[in-house]
């Protein structure tokens, strides 16, 4: 593959809904292009981009693929991503390398949630979309109902530039409307042809919209239109592309890819509408000055990784979008993020999982580089150039699990693979609760956790066992008790006296501990044992084994003894007082309350507050939500309540329902709930 400048560049990110034949057209294309010499199919399993084992078993695509290939002199960098919803991560980091979005619609099946999701990352990240219509040819195609469709729910940016000759089984033609020609294909050739007299009426009216929007796209061309000016094929061009990268018009294309209909099109349209690599400016830190930089693709090298993956055998690949300058093989790659320099000796452009060699690559352009240090978002720039470009911003994972290994013996084999799935993987968190002492798992839901555990698996040699989390419950205390605590021992030799008074009441604060002693009743030196014994007792619990919160102990008198009392005696005394008066004092439970968001179409809005109302949950309110349709639904809900809480939401709105929380504070948790805790840990005790 030969060097190309970022004027020459295109970097698309493909998006679709699950199903919508998203990878069938990237592949596809680069048959079109002659950059692979053939397809797999679903049937086969033989895709050039869904290589993995978990890809191939479920026959989705499950991370992004790169998928470079050569078209009229240009080089476009094709980026597949998941269609569905709990890989939304890959998408992410996709839209961080990528200048513009290709949405895969089908033509049976119209806009589903997932084309919503793409539509909205458009929105949100201001990035250029297109749309083609796949599967003109399929039993149940409706262009008319698809298209419809597209501008009622995204607008009347929605602009066709193309309409079809028949559809199902009849597809076999396409009406350019700007050129005003037809094209059809048959057994395998297109020919190109006068637009049939009964379409003529219909393309007419259609291309009147395209002009109406190119001429909007550019105030000279604007300023012809209303003058009455005819616009030539040319300047209609130039006035949807300008109108694309503002968002004003999101051109509409069709065809088949099964078929190979339209694609050498499209192609031709990425090239002409979508921005080229070089016009992209980025928004950077200086590391040293903590000032902004603002980059072109002119400026000395930068760049960032925005995937990685790890190979236990071939070590680490990350994958680089170059902001700017040109990177040559060999050169010193300086990791501003880490403040580490790294030396590489190969790099590549990657067609699936093929690797091609590249001497050198320029600004705009997409490679991978072996067996780097750094990690997913991290910046590399020249040494003269300092400058951090902010990471990839990935979804928060709210399904939560703990996990154990199978076999005893393999913790830190289980700790060292969940660790370096997370660094392939940012949606895929894992921590160890230092309180519940479980390892704890944050995914996007039950298959995402599920391929990373197969992956865990087959790549580490480590079997996972899925666990209920342990909610982090408190207990603390209602009420006000006193009472003493007296360790004595004697046993020959030096013995062990310690003797205290303490009060206990409710707080505001976690812990509070008064010395309210006079007249030395206890000597000044041991009064830091009894609330080191006091802090120590209360972490540990005293009703479920939890650690116990917002209690005052105030030490208000005791006795010593000159020869036997010590630290330790003291601070025996204080857990023995303390296991005296709690119970007295109204000990409850508690447990985290979080603040829960749920966004919904209106349509769901009863099913969902009815939900959070079954489980406990305080609604605090509905309001309207940024999209039309949609409304926020506001409660407080017990942590213990919301760990599966994506896949509920998910099944309950058909895949449309998001959310997101936030810890609030600890509440009592209801009484006959909280004593089946304290049974059983009562129980667990006396086995």
């Amino acid at each position: 593959m030969k060097d190309y400048a970022g004027s020459q560049i295109r970097n698309v990110a493909v998006l679709s809904h699950d199903g919508a034949g998203k990878t069938a057209v990237v592949e596809n294309l680069l048959a079109t292009t002659g950059a692979i010499e053939g397809v797999g199919t679903g049937a086969d399993n033989k895709h050039v981009l869904d290589f993995e084992p978990e890809e191939i078993k479920r026959n989705v695509t499950i991370q992004l693929g790169i998928a470079p290939c050569e078209w009229k002199g240009y080089k476009l960098n094709f980026i597949d991503t998941p269609g569905y919803g709990e890989f939304s991560g890959e998408v992410r980091a996709a839209l961080r390398a990528c200048d513009g979005i290709l949405i895969i619609v089908s033509a049976e099946s119209g806009v589903e949630v997932d084309t919503q999701r793409a539509w909205d990352y458009g929105d949100e990240l201001a990035l250029p979309r297109m749309i083609f219509i796949n599967k003109m040819d399929a039993e149940q195609a409706n262009y008319d109902k698809t298209l419809a469709e597209m501008r009622e729910r995204f607008g009347k940016s929605v602009m066709p530039l193309h309409l079809p000759l028949g559809e199902g089984k009849d597809f076999h033609g396409i009406i350019d409307i700007v050129k005003m020609k037809a094209t059809v294909w048959e057994n395998g050739q297109e020919t190109e042809i006068d637009i049939p007299e009964e379409w003529q009426a219909r393309a007419s009216e259609v291309r009147d919209m395209a002009i109406e929007a190119a001429a909007e796209g550019d105030d000279i061309l604007l300023e012809k239109y209303l003058d009455g000016g005819e616009l030539t094929v040319e300047e209609i061009r130039l006035g949807l592309r300008e109108g694309m990268k503002s968002g004003r018009v999101v051109p509409v294309m069709i065809g088949s890819a099964l078929a190979k209909i339209g694609l050498d099109k499209m192609l031709d349209r990425i090239i002409r509408y979508m921005p080229d690599a070089s016009a992209r400016t980025m928004e950077g830190t200086n590391p040293k000055t903590e000032t902004s930089v603002t980059v072109h693709a002119d400026n000395p090298f930068s760049a960032f990784v925005f995937k990685t993956v790890i190979d236990p055998f071939a070590g680490k690949l990350s994958y680089i979008r170059i902001i700017s300058g040109t990177l040559r093989e060999g050169d010193k790659l300086i990791n501003q993020t880490q403040d580490l320099t790294e030396r590489f000796t190969k790099m590549y452009t990657t067609v699936g999982k093929q690797q091609i060699p590249l001497a050198q690559a320029t600004a705009g352009d997409i490679i991978a580089i072996p067996k780097l240090e750094a990690k997913t978002g991290d910046t590399f720039s020249d040494a003269g150039f300092p400058v951090v470009y902010e990471p990839v911003r990935f979804p928060k994972s709210l399904y939560i699990v703990a996990v154990e290994p199978e076999s005893k013996g393999d913790e830190e084999k289980l700790a060292a693979g969940l660790l370096r799935l997370a660094e392939e993987d940012p949606t895929f968190v894992t921590q160890k609760d230092p309180e519940t002492r479980q390892t704890l798992v944050y995914s996007m839901g039950e298959i995402h956790l599920q391929h990373n555990l197969g992956k865990l698996e087959r790549k580490y040699g480590t079997k996972a066992r899925v666990v209920e989390p342990k909610v982090p419950y408190r207990e603390t205390i209602l009420g006000k008790a006193e009472g003493e605590g007296k360790h004595k021992k004697q046993s020959g030799g030096h013995g062990q006296y310690g003797h205290v008074f303490l009060r206990v009441e409710p707080t505001t604060e976690d812990f509070e501990f008064v010395d309210d002693i006079f007249g030395g009743a206890v000597p000044r030196q041991y009064i830091p044992a009894v609330e080191k014994g006091t802090r120590e007792t209360l972490a540990k619990g005293m009703i479920a084994g939890y650690p116990m919160i917002g209690v005052r102990v105030t030490l208000y008198d005791g006795s010593y003894h000159s020869v036997d009392s010590s630290e330790m005696a003291f601070k025996v005394a204080a857990s023995l007082a303390l296991r005296k008066i709690i119970p007295q004092a109204q000990p409850i439970l508690l447990q985290p309350v979080y603040n829960v968001n749920v966004f919904v179409p209106d349509e769901y809005m009863g099913a969902i507050v009815g939900d959070l109302s079954a489980k406990g949950g305080r609604i605090l309110g509905m309001e309207p939500g940024e999209r039309g349709g949609e409304s926020v639904v506001r409660a407080q809900v017990a942590l213990g309540k919301m760990f599966s809480y994506v896949t509920e939401l998910r099944s309950q709105t058909q895949g449309r329902g998001t959310f997101n929380m936030e810890f609030y504070q600890y509440e009592q948790v209801p009484f006959q709930e909280a004593q089946e805790i304290i049974d059983a840990y009562t129980a667990e005790k006396e086995e």
